[in-house]
């Protein structure tokens, strides 16, 4: 009990002995931030001491003369020879129950003008998909009150989805559709790239007092760094997988998978990594399936996702759209079609499938 209580007086006052270490910034081109001096592994959290006020980053790429990091905010009054500092650790987010009802940006904070947050814990954003062998079956459909995608596309718990379509067949709309009328008890939609105009119509027009009361919502609007809008997919993933794991059944909405995709590849060139296919460097493959892998069952609980592809001039087969498609347990996609004959919701029964159907379906309903 002794050793127990001087540990942590103890450990603080190491801490604070511990030598500090700086680097200082030798370049600013593009995103990245070039850090001269200082030793820190990739997805360490870094601190540039700028004219303007201290600036988190996170190194994302090591070279023989030093560290490429990204900013979380504007690199606005950042100067050759600022001096940085190591931090020696990750990014970690806020997950609980204090959630609930709340709107939360990239890193967790809320940014809806309520109390701060309580009844939460601090995670690591990054984590391992579950095992494979200790995932459950999806075996039981999932309601979402989208008549044509319960009757003819059904979900199960814990199946992954994407929505296929190009812009402005109504995605969003579906979405917001999905999380009202879902019999999953939590929700967590994350809004990556939106436009700033529609995360305030989406909150309060989308979705009603009930669903609010129920739901997470991570914004991050297209004018965030790019490190925050590929964040913004991450945090909300580790904030369903917090309830999963307390054995709830959660509703993840990502919209966009694509433009989480895009974040990446903004990364990526910062980091100096070549372009390969239509100019998405290999990373945004890799980082793909390490996304989407972590949604689904768990031994308890289950994660229901609703990924949001947008496809290339309506071209389902662009790099995207088809990386998404072989990952997931099934994708609906939206028809131009209808949608210019003012039918909606804009599904196209016929070229959706999902991949789960055959065990939550009865033969009748199959029929």
């Amino acid at each position: 009990a002794l050793a127990a209580a001087l540990r942590e007086p103890f450990g603080r006052a190491a801490e604070a002995a511990a030598p500090s270490i700086r680097g200082s910034v030798h370049e600013v081109v593009g995103l990245g931030i070039g850090v001269r001096g200082l030793r820190a592994a990739v997805g360490e959290l870094v601190v540039v001491h700028a004219s303007a006020g201290p600036l988190p980053a996170e190194v994302v790429s090591l070279h023989p003369d030093g560290l490429t990091c990204l900013p979380l905010g504007s690199t606005a009054g950042v100067a050759a020879g600022d001096p940085v500092t190591a931090t020696g650790k990750v990014s970690r987010v806020p997950a609980g129950p204090g959630l609930l009802g709340r709107v939360v940006d990239p890193l967790g904070r809320p940014i809806d003008g309520g109390p701060p947050l309580t009844d939460t814990e601090a995670v690591p954003l990054e984590i391992g998909a579950p095992n494979p062998l200790l995932r459950r079956r999806v075996d039981r459909a999932l309601a979402t009150g989208i008549r044509a995608m319960d009757t003819l596309v059904p979900l199960g718990a814990g199946q992954r989805v994407g929505i296929m379509a190009g812009s402005g067949v109504g995605k969003s709309t579906l979405l917001g559709m999905a999380v009202r009328g879902t019999v999953a008890p939590i929700r967590v939609v994350a809004l990556v790239g939106e436009r700033g105009r529609e995360v305030r119509e989406f909150l309060e027009d989308t979705l009603d007092a009930q669903a609010r009361a129920r739901s997470v919502v991570v914004v991050a609007t297209a004018d965030d760094p790019a490190l925050l809008r590929l964040t913004a997919a991450f945090t909300a993933t580790r904030i369903a997988e917090w309830f999963r794991d307390a054995g709830q059944d959660v509703l993840l909405v990502v919209d966009s998978v694509t433009r989480t995709a895009m974040a990446q590849r903004e990364v990526a060139l910062a980091a100096g990594e070549p372009p390969a296919t239509r100019g998405y460097p290999a990373s945004v493959f890799a980082m793909l399936p390490r996304l989407l892998e972590r949604s689904g069952p768990g031994p308890t609980g289950s994660i229901t996702a609703l990924y949001t592809v947008l496809v290339e001039g309506d071209d389902l087969q662009d790099p995207i759209g088809d990386t998404v498609r072989g990952i997931l347990d099934g994708h609906v996609v939206l028809s131009r079609a209808l949608a210019t004959a003012g039918h909606f919701p804009t599904i196209d029964t016929l070229e959706s499938v999902s991949r789960v159907a055959p065990r939550i379906t009865d033969r009748a309903q199959r029929a």
